[in-house]
């Protein structure tokens, strides 16, 4: 028979269990640390006697306002700076665990990173939402460039003045690019009523009410009327849409007249036929897109209404030669610089590469003059030892987008690059 034990024999076993399921329930810090009475957060304060001038402010941090320093913080040791209790990086998320949307269109590379300190002060602050400053005086330390441009515009955007975050999200967007809380144009049509008469008048009777609105106009300002981008195609500031789109009370009023090239070459034929009439046509302009493979119809922040900035818009195509360029410790100043037309024809060449000069030789020679520093055989008389179909030129020794090594050479020139074709000085 099995053995009964007494009942008062488990008392004590009881007890234990008692205490192992109070911890495992997470009792208050001041119990399970047995701090003295009265001791929870005024313990903390008797030597960070600074953080009682942050207890004063309008806004404090909810922990530390209840004296709960240890849901951050390790009171004794820590693997973290400040003895904080987790990754600095992750520790906000253990309790703010919505700031990111789950498949979030853009986020916030701060918010994203974790680098939540950069905005909210973690303790307190005179600000709501614990910021570091008010309004848009807090994104526009990091978008300094941005700021200054809203604030200098003659044009200006109401919203902009307002509160960035008239328009944006602050941590992450679910829908659309930049933070926007909407995608263009349901974020503009909030308050620009396209069915509106003064709406339907200031754009000519187009239905441009499903457009995307930053086609023609700057969201932040402008020094244009109506906001317009800085590079406005003629016929859009002359208000002729007509010229290239249907008339407006036509079904198809949006649509334009011609396609592809033949759409532009009305007002450029000269460029188009000059163009076409090279040995070598860059390939966009063949495509069925045609000009607008680069160039915005509309209105554009770049000049010549290009899409995007010169080498951004390079390096759609051409990603790893910029991202070489941008990285190599050795950078040729006119990539560096996003200055790729200085050297590459954009719309065609009768030279290999669409090289603005006859030859590599040539076009270097209009910035560099190497017989200045350097006595060795070039031109297309001296044939390269390593293939003696091609001629021995600036590109033989340089790369002329970026290099690891000194002078954008292919190889380092105390010996490598050299033995690569005088193999009998090679030790």
């Amino acid at each position: 028979m099995r053995r009964r034990l007494p009942l008062l024999s488990l008392v004590p076993f009881l007890i234990l269990l008692g205490a192992s399921a109070a911890r495992a329930a997470g009792p208050a810090t001041a119990d399970r640390a047995h701090l003295k009475p009265g001791a929870k957060g005024t313990l903390c304060l008797g030597c960070h006697q600074q953080l009682q001038e942050t207890m004063r402010l309008p806004f404090v941090h909810t922990p530390v306002k209840n004296g709960d320093c240890s849901d951050c913080h390790d009171p004794h040791a820590a693997s973290h700076g400040k003895l904080l209790a987790a990754d600095p990086d992750r520790i906000c998320t253990t309790c703010h665990t919505a700031i990111l949307p789950s498949g979030a269109k853009s986020e916030h590379p701060d918010a994203a990173s974790g680098k939540c300190t950069r905005c909210h002060d973690p303790h307190g602050s005179a600000n709501k939402n614990l910021l570091l400053a008010a309004g848009n005086a807090l994104c526009f330390t990091c978008h300094k460039d941005l700021g200054e441009k809203a604030a200098g515009a003659p044009h200006k955007h109401p919203p902009v003045s307002q509160s960035c975050l008239t328009c944006h999200a602050a941590h992450a967007s679910a829908d659309a690019d930049f933070l926007l809380a909407k995608r263009s144009p349901a974020l503009c049509t909030g308050c620009h009523k396209a069915d509106q008469p003064v709406f339907r008048k200031a754009h000519m009777g187009y239905p441009v009410g499903s457009s995307d609105c930053s086609s023609c106009h700057d969201p932040h300002g402008s020094s244009r009327p109506a906001i317009l981008w800085a590079s406005v195609h003629p016929p859009v500031a002359g208000r002729n849409c007509a010229q290239c789109h249907e008339e407006p009370g036509s079904p198809n009023a949006l649509k334009v007249r011609k396609q592809g090239v033949d759409s532009c070459r009305g007002c450029h034929s000269e460029m188009i036929r000059t163009t076409f009439e090279f040995n070598r046509i860059h390939w966009p302009i063949a495509d069925r897109k045609a000009c607008l493979n680069c160039h915005r119809p509309h209105a554009s922040k770049a000049g010549k209404l290009l899409a995007d900035p010169e080498i951004k818009l390079c390096a759609r195509c051409h990603a790893g030669i910029v991202q070489q360029a941008r990285t190599s410790p050795a950078q040729h100043k006119p990539v560096a610089e996003g200055a790729c037309s200085l050297c590459h024809a954009p719309h065609g060449s009768n030279s290999v590469l669409l090289l603005t000069a006859a030859d590599s030789t040539a076009l270097c020679e209009t910035c560099h003059s190497w017989e200045k520093h350097s006595s060795h055989p070039i031109g297309p008389d001296v044939a390269d030892p390593r293939n003696r179909n091609t001629r021995v030129d600036c590109l033989s020794c340089h790369d002329t987008h970026g290099s690891p090594h000194k002078y954008l050479t292919w190889l380092d020139k105390k010996m490598d690059l050299c033995v690569a074709c005088h193999q009998d000085f090679r030790r």
